[in-house]
């Protein structure tokens, strides 16, 4: 009879550790912020234990996790989440908070997440008719709205109450058209701002949100090219913001601005928005890379891009006034 209980027994603890053994195994975990940004390192609690993992360039880490069990995840200037990997998505995703940082304002995904559309709009408006609004980062915010244009078309409709089954070609062009006619008022504005008060801004001071020599090199650029330098001004960052104003500060007809800043508004949304779109679908389809798993890239290459010829004419300017020296 002993030896039947210690048989048993022997039994029970086989078969329990063996069943631990095969609950705690390697598991494929990825850690996001709520901008959809890898968290690179991060903090695994079980229990007592506590590990320190680096995730791989994609944000993904292979953990030793019993599936049902809860444990707490980590991260520096990140608040600490409780899940249980069972009891995750199927992306087995786990998102962590990010505290705010001043390089956020420079994250498309941090107006994107904090107000949609709407702060799309507002956006586009301040950086062409707000001349503050020159540190916005225009051209990178549109295309990442085009790879999450179905995402914003959606929220949109929510926040009227409505839910409505339509195409991603429905959902492009409303996005293009609401963009850009933020845009086209917010140049509108600017340049009816130029047009009052304009002449004055030369006597200004230069402070935080002002800078002389901004609106001396887009007063140069509008010199060059003439009316067209309303349509090219919108390709190119911290000029766009001024350009409408040097409009309205040379009095510019005003039909011949409205023609080119309905044509440059619209040739820079439709072109930022469809970008994103299409090369995130196209891209996913040949190679099967999500662009969306690496947007920092992204907008780096995007801001190098467009801020290049400011770069160029800045760096040239200045070694003209050196040789004329």
């Amino acid at each position: 009879m002993k030896k039947k209980m210690k048989v048993s027994f022997l039994l029970v603890v086989l078969m329990f550790s063996g069943w631990s053994v095969l609950a705690q195994q390697e598991l494929k975990l990825r850690v996001l912020n709520q901008y959809e940004s890898s968290v690179g390192q991060f903090t695994l609690i079980n229990g007592q234990e506590s590990k320190e993992y680096v995730a791989d360039k994609d944000g993904f880490v292979l953990v030793p996790l019993d599936s049902l069990q809860e444990v707490l995840l980590t991260a520096p200037i990140h608040d600490t989440v409780r899940f249980s990997y069972a009891g995750l998505k199927a992306d087995k995703t786990v998102v962590l908070e990010k505290s705010f940082g001043w390089k956020d304002l420079l994250n498309p995904m941090f107006y994107i997440v904090m107000g949609g559309l709407w702060i799309i709009l507002l956006i586009v408006f301040a950086e062409t008719g707000l001349f503050a609004g020159f540190f916005l980062p225009g051209d990178s915010l549109l295309f990442v709205a085009g790879i999450y244009s179905t995402n914003l078309i959606n929220e949109l409709f929510k926040s009227f109450g409505f839910v409505l089954e339509r195409s991603e070609w429905i959902d492009l062009i409303l996005l293009v058209t609401l963009i850009s006619f933020a845009g086209i008022i917010g140049n509108t504005v600017g340049y009816w701002f130029g047009r009052k008060i304009g002449p004055t801004m030369f006597r200004w001071k230069d402070n935080f949100f002002f800078k002389k020599h901004y609106l001396e090199q887009a007063h140069e650029f509008y010199d060059k090219h003439g009316g067209g330098a309303i349509v090219f001004a919108r390709f190119l960052p911290i000029v766009r913001t001024f350009a409408p104003i040097i409009a309205g500060i040379v009095g510019m007809d005003k039909k011949k601005f409205a023609f080119y800043n309905i044509v440059g508004c619209i040739a820079w949304v439709f072109s930022m928005i469809f970008a994103g779109h299409f090369l995130q679908k196209w891209v996913q389809a040949q190679f099967g890379f999500d662009l969306k798993d690496h947007l920092e890239v992204i907008i780096i290459i995007i801001v190098l891009v467009t801020t290049a010829p400011v770069l160029i004419k800045l760096i040239g300017g200045k070694k003209k006034v050196k040789s004329e020296k």
